[in-house]
């Protein structure tokens, strides 16, 4: 539609007088001159540069004839805003040099007896205000496609973001739900076997195995509503995970009682203070027991395990062991063969990063955790506090 109104214009333009007193044009060459960028304009698209010189040389043939021709300057003007829309800044500020230079002095050629033609600086002038139109309308182009893509690019980090946490939330989640499930599972599966077996010869036995059935099924099942709940909550505790409190050295007691109860044989052996264990390093402590000691209650010999804690003012060392049954080396009957428990206590002390090895050691099956402590839980943060 621009081009037809411009082309529209520059044909017209060839039948108005617009010349110096002096000269009275009439011949068809000028007016063939004058309509001819209308023809060379639909072409700036694809050689925006190429364009601009073909109408400044039709210019000033017009010129050269003593023809002002106001057509020929807007198509100049056109090709010259085609120029800068286009191309980038240096290319623009040299063809707009150019292009002002040769229409100042091709309009010398019909300024017939006066240099001063007023009208040569006001067709420059106009040369360079469509240059300055078009490198502003690339400008505001360029700018709004880097704000769209800058809008593109937030938002495809915010939905990588949110994919990142909520696979984050379903590994804690995976967790949490190992955690509080398997050791209570393994504890009345293997009592119940105990009390299936002396429920005859043994009543009283059967009795205590039932009785500690019942108190990990209530556990386990607290534990389920607690996570339960918070995955149902919507305030900002329950979402970064503090809604429900985590167990931590501070529990440690309570855990191998009921680890003892359940009819495995659990010595401790601490050194250091663990109570100034906190944060997460303390939760991850704990649940590295915690998986040592159900490992060795559902896949170790001899009904007993043995706990190492060591605190010192820069990292804290859980180490957990049990003996197995072993028939052969290629059989290993007796030990946990990577599953979910082992996977989430990797991702815990990772968490925290930390290092944890698993495997067969001279004293049997061995879980060894080492948990960095954070700056500021050091000893000597403590000291200087």
């Amino acid at each position: 539609m621009g081009d037809i109104a411009a082309a529209g214009f520059i044909v017209s333009s060839a039948f108005v007088p617009f010349q110096v007193p002096e000269f009275r044009p009439g011949s068809y060459a000028v007016a063939a001159v004058v309509i001819a960028p209308a023809a060379l304009l639909p072409m700036r698209r694809r050689w925006p540069i190429p364009v601009l010189a073909g109408c400044l040389l039709l210019y000033g043939v017009a010129a050269s004839t003593g023809t002002l021709a106001p057509g020929v300057v807007l198509a100049t003007s056109i090709a010259m805003f085609g120029v800068a829309n286009r191309m980038d800044r240096r290319t623009t500020l040299t063809a707009t040099g150019a292009a002002v230079v040769a229409m100042a002095l091709l309009s010398l050629l019909s300024a017939i007896g006066n240099v001063f033609d007023p009208r040569s600086l006001q067709f420059a002038v106009t040369i360079a205000f469509a240059a300055a139109a078009g490198d502003a309308t690339r400008s505001r182009r360029e700018y709004v496609a880097a704000v769209i893509e800058r809008a593109e690019r937030a938002e495809q980090t915010r939905e990588s973001e949110a994919r990142r946490r909520v696979t984050e939330e379903r590994l804690r989640i995976a967790r949490d739900l190992h955690d509080v499930v398997a050791h209570q599972i393994s504890v009345i599966s293997l009592n119940a076997g105990v009390a299936s077996s002396a429920l005859r010869s043994r009543p009283e036995r059967a009795q205590e195995s039932l009785g500690v059935i019942r108190s990990a099924a209530r556990t386990v099942l607290t534990e389920i509503g607690d996570l339960l709940r918070l995955l149902r909550a919507e305030d900002d505790d329950a979402t970064n995970g503090t809604a429900v409190p985590q167990p931590g050295l501070d529990q440690l007691d309570r855990l191998v009682r009921g680890f003892v109860e359940a009819g495995l044989g659990v010595s401790v052996r601490t050194e250091g203070d663990i109570s100034t264990v906190t944060s997460a390093v303390d939760v991850v402590a704990y649940r590295v027991v915690q998986e040592g000691l159900t490992n060795a209650h559902k896949h170790g010999a001899e009904h007993r395990a043995h706990v190492l804690i060591e605190v010192d003012d820069r990292r804290v060392l859980v180490v957990v062991t049990n003996p197995v049954l072993i028939s052969s080396p290629d059989d290993q009957p007796g030990t946990p063969q990577g599953g979910h428990g082992l996977v989430g206590l990797r991702e815990r002390v990772a968490s925290v990063r930390g290092v944890v090895e698993t495997g067969m050691s001279a004293g049997g099956y061995r879980i060894a955790a080492c948990l960095p402590l954070p700056k500021e839980e050091s000893g000597d943060d403590r000291a200087r506090g």
